[in-house]
């Protein structure tokens, strides 16, 4: 019976345990947190029946990796789809921006040959599935000779210069978005009771399956044993395993092993991402009452943020003891100042721009605030970008890394996760 373990108890590292011990293996997992679900994590009032994710989550329809696992798991009936509004900026309004026939009706396109151009690129984007040619340009690029200038200045450009800023958008290559355009669906799902009820009962079941999960454990070093294996040094002292998984940033697991080959940490240590900055606000009213679930702002509209996420236009307040969940979110480099500012003058910086947002609005609304800062939210896919992808077997025997960086062209998220844990843990299995 091989020994491994498994660092982060987030979905992808969960999952990968979950094939392991049903391979017969004895796993180990180490979760520096107090608690299972990684960036999918959330927490919860005291009068609240479900959890709030710490960032804003969702499933898609396609998300079809997750969806089987959960068939697995026998949670099939926990699951449930919506199809929340999204909406998209323009001129001071918002239209909205969620399915081909709303993106068509879209103001800022106008009538004719734009609209046209709009529609033709979707439904290509839609049905190619020839992404390594599209790696070799960007968005910037692809989009102005497909789509035309008008047409990617009013739509993709914003949600760009949003998601990467000025820094990277325009380096970004095309099969980046092309992802997102295939894969997406406007039907968004959940579980019931929130991603941190899901977490747990997969931590547990992994549990019950012989899985050890050791919280607030955080991995100090990992180094290769001379007798063979892997060394974990963790506060309590060193333990020895026969391999290990890492499934937190490229950039830990050159921190954790610097050991490896000088060439493979120069790689991972190359791989750009952004970090993310969400701030939840329980507010006593509804924000909007036009019921939109998740409002696309582009930085150009001098908003402090990139979205506005009403989660309680999605999941009902009344799970929630009343209160309404507005997410206020931003990709950002980590040196930009909202990673350093506190939450209280981080709420006085957002609190004029959500009252702009909707003048009904007032601070008093807010009944409590929570802030959540991550470092790696984010990877930066640049021109091709394949070739910079780590494998998930590295260079020393018996380590491995599966991380939301290694996903491409995919963007990150918890189908993904499960996608690449999976896939770890046949390797580590042959």
């Amino acid at each position: 019976m091989k020994e491994i373990a498994v660092i982060g108890a987030g979905i992808g590292g969960m999952a990968a345990a979950y094939d392991l011990v049903r391979a017969g293996s004895k796993v180990t997992i180490y979760e520096a947190s107090d608690q299972a679900g990684g960036l999918a994590s959330g927490f919860k009032e005291p009068h609240w029946d479900w959890s709030v994710e710490k960032f804003y989550h969702h499933w898609f329809q396609s998300d079809h990796e997750m969806m089987k696992l959960i068939a697995e798991l026998g949670w099939s009936d926990q699951v449930i789809f919506k199809k929340p509004l999204t909406v998209m900026y323009h001129n001071g309004k918002f239209y909205p921006f969620d399915t081909p026939v709303s993106m068509a009706l879209f103001p800022g396109l106008g009538w004719g040959v734009n609209k046209v151009r709009f529609g033709l690129t979707g439904l290509y984007l839609k049905l190619t599935n020839n992404w390594r040619d599209l790696e070799k340009v960007t968005v910037d690029e692809w989009m102005r000779r497909w789509a035309g200038d008008r047409v990617y200045e009013l739509t993709w450009e914003p949600l760009m210069i949003g998601k990467f800023g000025e820094r990277y958008a325009r380096q970004v290559n095309m099969a980046w978005l092309w992802a997102r355009i295939k894969a997406r669906t406007p039907r968004l799902g959940t579980f019931v009771g929130g991603f941190q009820r899901f977490a747990d009962l997969f931590a547990q079941r992994l549990q019950e399956m012989g899985v050890e999960i050791n919280f607030s454990t955080p991995v100090r070093e990992i180094v290769p044993a001379k007798d063979g294996g892997l060394t974990l040094e963790l506060p309590q002292g060193k333990r020895c395993f026969d391999q290990c998984l890492v499934t937190t940033s490229p950039g830990l697991l050159a921190q954790l092993t610097p050991s490896l080959p000088e060439e493979y940490l120069q790689g991972l240590r190359s791989l750009q991402s952004l970090g993310a900055v969400v701030m939840v606000l329980a507010l006593k009213h509804q924000f909007s009452k036009e019921g939109y679930y998740w409002y696309n702002i582009p930085k150009s509209a001098g908003y402090p943020f990139l979205a506005v996420v009403e989660h309680t236009n999605f999941v009902p307040a009344e799970h929630f003891g009343g209160d309404h969940i507005l997410y206020v979110g931003d990709y950002l480099e980590t040196d930009h100042e909202h990673f350093r500012l506190s939450q209280e003058q981080l709420l006085e910086r957002f609190l004029p721009a959500l009252q702009h947002l909707n003048p009904a609005f007032s601070p008093d609304w807010v009944r409590k605030s929570w802030l959540f800062r991550t470092a790696y939210a984010q990877p930066v896919p640049l021109i091709n970008h394949s070739k910079n992808i780590p494998d998930i077997r590295t260079p020393v025997p018996g380590l491995y890394l599966a991380s939301m960086s290694q996903v491409y062209p995919w963007d990150r998220g918890t189908n993904f996760a499960v996608e690449i844990g999976r896939r770890a843990a046949r390797l580590m299995a042959e």
